[in-house]
């Protein structure tokens, strides 16, 4: 019930403003420098190497900020993917969509620094009645977020996942 009235909003607010959505956006948040921290960087990055449809906008979201509040309340669909503690083996991937991202975001025993800032993100285009009224975090456990340029092995295999998943989500569209 929560989600109909929170899209409900979403739509008569861009309705009274005279702006209509955007599409899909795609975020991939991350330190590209920290190894695993920079999944959903590289998750990005091979998702440009795909055929996707025209509606759909990738975005390197780095470490997320409120910059992107616009850009996310302008969507009708978000999909992040980040690095996430899912107290799982390195590697895992799983995913949140709406209801399930927010508890997942509100309850985390230790969410990332990159998860507080999209919490707050999402907060925020919701108090301003312009969530998306789908979105979705595809997260991926970390394994080694040291200094280094590339993921480690389970989580570049689990980087390709997620890039299937994502395309399979926005075949959800067609």
């Amino acid at each position: 019930m929560q989600a109909t009235a929170t899209t409900e909003s979403a739509h008569a607010a861009r309705a009274r403003e005279g702006t209509q959505p955007s599409g899909t956006l795609i975020i991939g948040i991350g330190n590209n420098l920290l190894g695993d921290d920079g999944a959903g960087i590289h998750a990005v990055e091979r998702l440009g190497g795909q055929t996707l449809p025209p509606h759909v906008e990738l975005i390197d979201g780095g470490t997320l900020s409120f910059t992107l509040l616009e850009k996310v309340e302008a969507s009708e669909r978000l999909i992040i993917v980040d690095a996430a503690e899912l107290e799982a083996e390195a590697g895992t991937v799983q995913i949140f969509r709406n209801a399930e991202m927010d508890a997942y975001l509100s309850n985390s025993a230790r969410p990332s620094v990159h998860e507080v800032n999209l919490l707050d993100v999402l907060t925020a285009a919701r108090l301003r009645g312009r969530l998306p009224p789908r979105y979705a975090l595809v997260g991926i456990q970390p394994r080694d977020v040291g200094w280094s340029c590339a993921p480690s092995a389970p989580v570049d295999k689990a980087i390709d996942e997620a890039v299937e998943i994502v395309v399979g989500m926005l075949g959800e569209d067609a």
